[in-house]
């Protein structure tokens, strides 16, 4: 979640890897790897889109639903995995698309760059040999891109983040920010927005992080209300510059 765009994406820039951005609709994102490999991440946008797109025209609930939905008999894998991910966590299946298209589309990229780094809207797909520091931007609190969250994870994997305080997307909660990281960006940003929905009130952190361990594929949780901070799972604190 950022406010500045251009601010948040130098934060992550990963050494020895090209950044460029790519805008396919209403679909922006910030992709790192070894070399500048804009046309084929345009190429993997499109076809995505595309998946989704057409599951919607068949089936228009997809996109208002907000909670899950039966699962279809046949549909594209980022169709079904974003339905599953929404079981999971008990959302519609859009809370979870930010992070299965940033998936999608950088484990295509994997095939050209052993590295990359895709983010959408402030969720992101990862796969890096070496520890990245996440900074989270949670708009009032003393703690926004102040502190990062480091994870040692060379396996591709997800970090997405949603906020009841900031950003256009339908919240329940009041969260600065909840930041989930797993292996499915689908399962990443569904959780993410699940858990933001249940905070409240900075007393919801506890049980909220309790209430996150049980949802499986999950392998750390960060919430953030005011000037307190909740953590879960493999992930380390670390001040930022």
């Amino acid at each position: 979640m950022f406010e500045d765009r251009g601010v948040y994406r130098r934060q992550h820039q990963k050494k020895g890897l090209v950044s460029f951005d790519i805008t396919v609709k209403e679909t922006n994102l910030n992709i790192q790897a070894q070399t500048d490999l804009s046309d084929q991440a345009i190429q993997a946008t499109l076809k995505y889109r595309q998946y989704l797109e057409t599951h919607i025209l068949q089936y228009p609930e997809f996109a208002l639903a907000l909670s899950p939905l039966p699962l279809p008999g046949i549909a594209p894998a980022i169709v079904m995995e974003m339905m599953t991910a929404a079981k999971q966590t008990n959302v519609g299946p859009m809370a979870a698309v930010a992070g299965a298209m940033a998936e999608y589309v950088g484990r295509e990229l994997l095939a050209l760059s052993p590295e990359v780094l895709v983010e959408n809207g402030g969720d992101i797909f990862i796969r890096s040999t070496t520890q990245t520091v996440f900074s989270i931007y949670a708009k009032d609190s003393p703690l926004s891109m102040t502190t990062g969250i480091l994870v040692e994870n060379q396996r591709p994997f997800a970090m997405c983040t949603s906020s009841g305080t900031l950003g256009h997307s339908k919240s329940f909660g009041a969260a600065d920010a909840v930041s989930v990281v797993a292996s499915s960006g689908a399962l990443a940003d569904a959780a993410a927005t699940a858990l933001c929905n249940r905070v409240k009130h900075r007393k919801d952190i506890e049980k909220t992080l309790h209430h996150g361990k049980q949802i499986q594929g999950i392998q750390g949780i960060v919430i953030i209300k005011g000037e307190q901070i909740g953590l879960w799972g493999n992930l380390k604190l670390v001040r930022l510059p």
